[in-house]
């Protein structure tokens, strides 16, 4: 006999946090005459550029050796810079209402041992400081022709306790990173400067764990040591790390930890940034069609609600560049949108609506939230289970017959459904219930405007 779960949402009852956006995403298809397929319609917070438009930075993209090719220029020259095709990219991210989360470093290099061509130190802190500064300029204050784009976060770095990353010391990434924060914030006060992409905390919960996994909470504890000892003080506005993992629940494990550190160092305030994730199963042969089915989109949906209940403040998954195996969102070859796309779509509608509300289950591997504003209600539930189970569903201050539902499951992709007080949820399935009949988009108003990579102000202004 099928178990019931009971889930009950009271609408009377807000909580002090609103829905966080956790729905970010690392890169997105590249299109460079339109804003990426989707974004909009799923209302994408955030896009982190970090291995944007494949290997190597698709040679021309973002990273800092495609921007600023030759190390021996002038920083202070526009000419020493190449940002035609990041100027492309970043004006249709923006266009689409996404913000930019932009990752000063480099793409990873996974065939190193071949050759590393970027994963070294930089020659001279200072000046690489300098040119992350050129970039910053070009696209927040127009230098070099440039963009006037509201790009609030700049990562210094990425994973670089990972050597197809960084194959210094960890002793000169942290210099690295105390030059350039330091830097910065002084030339950008209004910015928020952090890092480092940490590969994460595995250890933490996880007992066959090897040593070089093991060596990421030394960094960590060695890191937080460094940016607040007085002679070496230097800006962290936020903390970044990643996790790939088949459990929801660890994702909270990993973030307590990091707030419990951050705590001990007199650091309670630094933004809690989860910006690497992923659904990783036991079955290789099929990892990557699970992160795209409905399987994944339960599984981004039980983060989704495991996160809010978290100290973490922003997440973006990894990976929305179709090209890539770790790409959930799209389908390859073309940008048709998956399942797990579907979640981030769904998700959002909660965002919209911002008023978080109470929400509970006695199931665990059944999880819920709810929002709501002054006119809409929406109640998310998802079954991460690879059996089904019956719901009792208890609302107050609201009626069920008021609520349009919509599910993913095996056989179906966002499909309207009839929602009875006891309903049953298929396997690895996730719901949306709203009062709300039309799709609804949270997206940011961009201040600039202007006629770049085939997308005028005339096409922009009709997608609003």
């Amino acid at each position: 006999m099928m178990k019931k779960t009971m889930i009950s949402v009271d609408f009377n009852r807000k909580t002090k946090e609103k829905i966080k956006p956790l729905h970010g995403v690392n890169n997105s298809p590249i299109t460079l005459n339109e804003p990426p397929p989707g974004f909009r319609e799923a209302g994408i917070p955030y896009c982190r550029l970090h291995d944007a438009g494949g290997p190597y930075g698709g040679a021309h993209y973002v990273d800092i050796p495609n921007v600023f090719p030759n190390f021996d220029a002038d920083p202070a020259k526009p000419e020493s810079y190449d940002f035609a095709f990041t100027d492309a990219y970043l004006a249709q991210l923006n266009a689409s209402g996404t913000k930019i989360f932009y990752r000063l470093g480099v793409s990873i290099e996974n065939n190193y041992r071949i050759k590393g061509y970027h994963n070294h130190p930089p020659e001279d802190f200072k000046k690489w400081a300098e040119i992350c500064a050129g970039v910053i300029r070009h696209y927040t204050r127009g230098w070099a022709n440039g963009f006037q784009y509201d790009i609030q976060y700049w990562e210094i770095w990425n994973e670089p306790e990972n050597t197809p990353m960084w194959d210094g010391t960890r002793e000169e990434f942290f210099e690295l990173y105390r030059v350039t924060s330091k830097y910065l914030k002084k030339e950008f006060p209004e910015i928020r400067i952090g890092g480092y992409g940490s590969c994460g905390f595995y250890t933490v919960n996880r007992t066959d764990c090897s040593d070089f996994y093991k060596s990421f909470v030394l960094w960590f504890e060695e890191f937080l040591k460094f940016v607040t000892n007085k002679k070496t003080r230097c800006p962290l506005d936020f903390f970044s790390w990643h996790l790939y993992t088949d459990d929801p629940d660890e994702i909270a494990i990993h973030a307590d930890y990091v707030q419990t550190k951050l705590e001990e160092y007199g650091l309670p305030d630094v933004e809690k940034i989860f910006n690497e994730w992923n659904y990783i199963s036991d079955d290789p042969k099929r990892r990557y069609l699970e992160m795209k089915d409905n399987e994944g989109a339960s599984f981004v949906s039980a983060a989704f609600c495991r996160m809010q209940d978290s100290p973490i403040n922003k997440s973006m998954y990894y990976d929305a560049l179709p090209t890539r195996s770790y790409c959930g969102l799209y389908h390859f070859p073309g940008n048709r949108t998956t399942q797990t796309y579907s979640a981030f779509a769904m998700w959002n509608t909660l965002y919209v609506l911002q008023e978080r509300c109470i929400a509970k289950t006695d199931n665990k591997r059944v999880y819920v939230c709810a929002a709501k504003n002054r006119k809409d209600k929406a109640v998310f539930i998802t079954n991460f289970s690879p059996e089904g189970c019956l719901v009792e569903l208890e609302l107050h201050n609201a009626e069920l017959k008021d609520f349009q539902a919509e599910i993913i499951d095996k056989r179906h992709d966002r499909e309207t459904i009839k929602i009875e007080r006891i309903f049953r949820m298929p396997p690895y399935s996730t719901v949306l219930l709203s009062t709300k009949k039309e799709k609804t988009l949270r997206i940011a108003e961009s201040k600039v405007r202007q006629v770049h990579a085939g997308l005028d102000d005339s096409s922009v202004k009709k997608q609003k």
